[in-house]
């Protein structure tokens, strides 16, 4: 079945361009150019992934992203419109799993695309060594990613998700940020190690009593993250 594609984006010679690359590599693209458009449009289709613009009417990216993740891990490369690390920050806060800065190469976005959707495959092929785990109030259901606290479901993007699938199932051992970025992101994967930095705190955020002095995902200072339960 063709991988289908939501791109959204106000300028629509950008969104044809984009669109008729994607379709040239057999996937299926529809278009929004606002954040409602894409809001009706993500909650009525199952996409693969969204390539969200930053700057768009109606409601922002980071608002449509922040909506989004209510309800959906459905992978979010977000467009920034320049190189602003805030932009960056700011949309992996709110749940963005890449991010691209425009003037952007057509073919780093296919690049982009393709990975997370490699990843996503060798997710739904790939038996973890644990399929449901406990740790105290904390329950991760590994088979239908989902993960609850205190009996309460919390809401991961796909991407904190496999951090802390990744993690568990290898406990004690350090994961530098490169290695997480090369293992979770993809090796090809053109970000930065903050990247890592942010998706981790988020995931604290979730799952931790409290996030300054975390029970399950720690830090070894100058050197990564692991995970073990006190």
């Amino acid at each position: 079945m063709a991988k289908r594609v939501l791109v959204v984006d106000d300028e629509k010679l950008i969104v044809k361009g984009i669109r008729f690359s994607l379709e040239q590599e057999g996937m299926e693209v529809d278009c929004a150019y606002d954040g409602e458009e894409a809001l009706a449009a993500i909650k009525e289709h199952d996409y693969d992934v969204v390539l969200l613009d930053v700057m768009i009417p109606k409601f922002s990216g980071f608002e449509v992203c922040q909506s989004v993740r209510e309800f959906s891990d459905v992978p979010i490369i977000m467009l920034t419109a320049k190189d602003n690390d805030m932009d960056k920050i700011l949309g992996l806060e709110y749940g963005a799993d890449d991010y691209i800065t425009k003037p952007f190469n057509i073919l780093e976005v296919k690049a982009r695309i393709k990975a997370i959707m490699r990843r996503n495959k060798r997710q739904e092929t790939t038996v973890g060594a644990t399929r449901t785990a406990e740790f105290g109030n904390l329950k991760i259901d590994c088979e239908g990613r989902r993960v609850f606290v205190n009996d309460v479901e919390e809401n991961l993007t796909a991407k904190e998700f496999d951090l802390l699938e990744l993690l568990m199932n290898n406990p004690g051992k350090v994961y530098s940020r490169d290695n997480l970025l090369n293992i979770v992101w993809g090796y090809d994967y053109l970000g930065d190690v903050r990247t890592v930095d942010v998706h981790v705190r988020r995931l604290r955020e979730k799952i931790e009593r409290e996030p300054s002095n975390p029970e399950y995902l720690h830090t070894k200072w100058g050197v990564g993250y692991y995970f073990k339960a006190k």
